[in-house]
This record gives structure tokens, sequence and C-alpha cells, in this order.
């Protein structure tokens, strides 16, 4: 195996914690359906199957939920630094017997197009993981030699250890991989190996829209087509095989810390901060470091549907407006009358602490027009309108950091205001932008940086009890927020 980071523990007493990362020339290369259909192979040999999505994407982890049963978490190195992801990919893993890690886009694409920061590439060699590239066969032959050779090559420690071919028949696939295998041992990689394939199968067949991957909710049958998948790969698949290179991992399992072995324990807390968390077809947009880090703080995470629900959950202290698609249910959502006014109250009278993002934010408008012209009415906590515009908005990852002047500043390091405190001066949050909706009113409380400092632009409102806005926020990036955001909701706590 080529050298990988500095990353691991070498104690030989400690046990492998066996993975390998899925990745592929580009998007639409099959990642998905071959992450999920591999995670249902291996589980229904009765093993204990964990998963991770490199990025900050939200979609592909509920596709993997849906298989699982079990949370995915996001392995974001342009969130995290290499320590932290590392700390958290180890206690995310360690019961499982096998990781399945789901790259990015390309495998070196990074946050930039100059940079492999934040790539697949990145998350595997900070975790020692090897590779497993999926590429589209289809209409290919010798040709996927060269693609191969110059992947593996870009980088001398690209740690690419197999190959999964797709949308190759049965037929041709045994000629193909004695070609590639030979070929690839010819010019000096014989250590890639092609460990199945694909068939052209509607069972590998999942649905896009503007976001990406559509949510398993809306998928007709979808356990039933990722069991059929996991049945197909059993037979075209050497899961042996995987299993060996997995085992080539050199992220080692390891005792996890004590700190962080109480994230999601409410148990050293007399009264834990009841959070009421918006989560259904709507409304379904969360890292799952926010929420334990939620937990960690002595939060009770509640969920409810603004969809089907009447009202918030009782006793609740703050609430959490996650992203989603409300754009596909402006009917129902504003329909739900009910649900609307106990939103409004606890907003606009009982003054709760808010965090909403994206589809959460377009919730709180006045108004919220569809793709067919239709306009909602909806929460009305943020004056004015959202919109479609009917191309990408915002793409990419942002630092946010309050919007002043040096003035402003000394000013409010005077005489601070409940709204001023959420973000302080000097202080920066990382997010993620994706939507192509947009705001007569998107806030002017923050700026949102690119990470290279080239653009920005005036985003976020900060108010009294509200933090919302279009950014998708990393929380552990600046777990002061986290803990203000917490603060103000036990401030109004009453047993």
């Amino acid at each position: 195996m080529r050298k990988m980071k500095e990353n691991a523990c070498n104690n030989k007493n400690q046990k492998k914690n066996p993975g390998f990362l899925l990745s592929a020339v580009s998007s639409n290369s099959g990642k998905t359906a071959a992450a999920c259909g591999l995670m249902s192979a291996f589980k229904q040999e009765g093993k204990r199957v964990c998963a991770c999505k490199c990025g900050p994407d939200y979609i592909d982890p509920m596709f993997h939920r849906e298989v699982l049963g079990v949370d995915s978490k996001n392995l974001d190195l342009v969130f995290s630094e290499e320590d932290i992801l590392k700390e958290g990919y180890l206690k995310h893993t360690k019961d499982a017997d096998i990781t399945i890690t789901e790259g990015v886009m390309g495998f070196y694409d990074g946050m930039s197009l100059d940079s492999v920061k934040g790539s697949s590439y990145d998350v595997a060699q900070t975790l020692g993981l090897p590779v497993i590239l999926v590429i589209n066969a289809r209409g290919a032959a010798m040709t996927l030699v060269a693609t191969v050779k110059g992947i593996v090559e870009f980088r001398p420690d690209s740690n690419i250890r197999g190959i999964l071919l797709n949308r190759v028949s049965a037929m041709l696939y045994p000629r193909l991989k004695e070609m590639l295998e030979n070929e690839l041992a010819r010019i000096g990689h014989d250590e890639i190996k092609i460990v199945g394939y694909m068939p052209e199968n509607e069972a590998f067949h999942l649905e896009s829209r503007h976001l990406g991957l559509v949510t398993p909710q809306e998928m007709e049958n979808l356990q039933e087509k990722v069991r059929q998948a996991g049945e197909i790969l059993a037979k075209t698949v050497d899961l042996e095989l995987l299993e060996q290179i997995a085992g080539e991992a050199a992220v080692w399992k390891a005792e996890v810390s004590e700190e962080s072995e109480k994230i999601g324990s409410l148990k050293s807390l007399n009264y834990p901060v009841r959070i009421a968390v918006a989560r259904d077809e709507a409304f379904c947009f969360y890292y799952k470091d926010n929420l334990e880090l939620l937990e960690s703080l002595g939060c009770e995470l509640i969920e409810f549907s603004p969809l089907h629900d009447k009202k918030l959950p009782e006793n609740v202290k703050g609430i959490l407006l996650g992203g989603g698609y409300p754009e596909l249910y402006g009917k129902e959502l504003a329909e739900n009358q009910s649900m609307l006014t106990s939103i409004q109250k606890a907003l606009m009278q009982e003054k709760i602490p808010c965090l909403a993002e994206c589809g959460g934010f377009m919730y709180l408008h006045e108004e919220m027009e569809d793709t067919a012209g239709n306009v909602w009415k909806l929460v009305g906590r943020i004056k004015g309108r959202t919109f479609p515009t009917g191309k990408l908005v915002r793409f990419g990852y942002v630092n946010l950091q309050r919007n002043l002047d040096e003035d402003q500043i000394s000013e409010l390091k005077e005489r601070m205001s409940i709204a001023d405190s959420w973000i302080l001066p000097g202080e920066n949050i990382r997010a993620h932008e994706f939507h192509y909706w947009d705001s007569t009113d998107s806030g002017s409380d923050c700026l949102a940086v690119k990470p290279d400092g080239k653009r920005r632009w005036k985003c976020m409102h900060l108010e009294e009890n509200l933090v919302a806005g279009y950014p998708h926020l990393y929380y552990p990036s600046c777990k002061e927020f986290a803990e203000r955001f917490v603060e103000k909701c036990r401030s109004g706590y009453r047993e």
C-alpha cells in the first residue's frame, strides 16, 4: 500500500477498522446506487454495516439511512479539521464490521476548481481508506485503461485498489475484466483489481431533481429496490475481495474519548432543553454532527412535522427548521393553518429561539411561490416572498461573518443587544449554499465569504430570537454559536 497521511494509531494490539471509499470520475457515475447496493449486500450477509458520505450532501445519507436503518455521517474536510474528522469517523464506525464511504463528485474534485481540499481523495488520505472506483464502462474498452491510469497516477498516493464497472453485461464482463487486469498489470498497476460489475437494471436507477437525488420518502418501493440491488451485487461483485481490501484501511479502532461518548447522552442533565426539530417530506436536511453537538450541550430533540402535525410539540424552548423541499408542498403547508399559528405564536409572542436554514427560511416568509406560479401564504416571520429563479442562485462553501464596519464593531462591543450576540466580530461559521429559490429579503446581517476570499455577499437575519437564511450552517465550526443558541433556549426553561 502506498504511504498515507500520518493519520491513525499504529498500535498492533488494536483492531483494524475495515472500510473503503467508493469514488468515480464524476457525478452521475452510479456511486449512490453502488453504495446502497453494497450496503444491502453486506447487510444481507449478516454484517454490521456503517455508512459515511464525503462532503456536505444531505440526500445521499438519507438513502444510506433507508438501507441501514442508522444515520450516515458526513465527512467534510472543509467543515472539519483532520483530527476532528478522524475522531468523528472512529466514533461513528466503532461497532461496524465494514464501513462504506460514498465519495463526492469526481475523486479529486475539491472545494474549488483548482483544489483537492475536501475531495474524496483528501478524505481517503486523511483516514487511510482504500479506494474503489465506480466507472461507467458502457461503450468503452481500452479507453478504460487510460482513464484508470490517469486517475491513479495523477497523485502517487491515490490508494486506488479496485474498480467496479457500471453498466456492463454478464456476457461482456469476463472478457472486460481479463483485459483490464492484464493491461493494468502491464503498466505496473497489478495492485488494482476488478472487483465486479453493475448490470443495467431498474434496481440501480435513482431519480434526480435540482438538488440532486429525490428524497427516499418519494421513491416507490425503495426498500425493495435496494434489497434487489443487494441481491444482484452479491452475485456480480466479489464481496470477499472487497472485505480484504477494506481490511487494508489504515484507520484503527480506538477508545473514543470520554467527552465524545457524552454526545447524545442527557443523563447528566436534570433539565434537558427540549428543541423542536422539523422533519418530514418537506424538511429533512440536517447534519448529524449539528444534532449531536446540540445533544451534547443538553438538548432533547423532539421531531415534528410542519406538514402533518397540528402544532409544535409541548414545552419546547427552541425550534430547528432545516432545509428540504417546502416548494413542493406549498399547498399542504399553507393549508395546515393550525401549525402556522402555533409557529407564529412561538416566534412572535413567546420569542422562542429559532434556527432556520434554506427550506426552513423559505417557510418563515410571508409568501412562497412555486414553479407553477402559485403563491402560498406561510408563517410571515420574514417579510416578503421567496420565489424560483430557474437557475442555481448560490452554490458552494462559504464562511459566515458579521457584516459590520469598524465603527459598528466598536459600538457593538460597548453595548451588545441580544440580536448582536449570536455571532461576534471575528467569529466565522462554515456553511454551504445550494439553492434555486431566492428571496426579496435574504438578510444583510452577515457576509458570506468564499473560501478564497474573492467573492462575498450579504445574507442572513440575526434577530432577537431568530437566525435565518439560505446557508446551511455547520455548528461545530463555531461551537460558541451553538452554545449561545442553547443558552437562549435554556433561559426560558421552566420545570
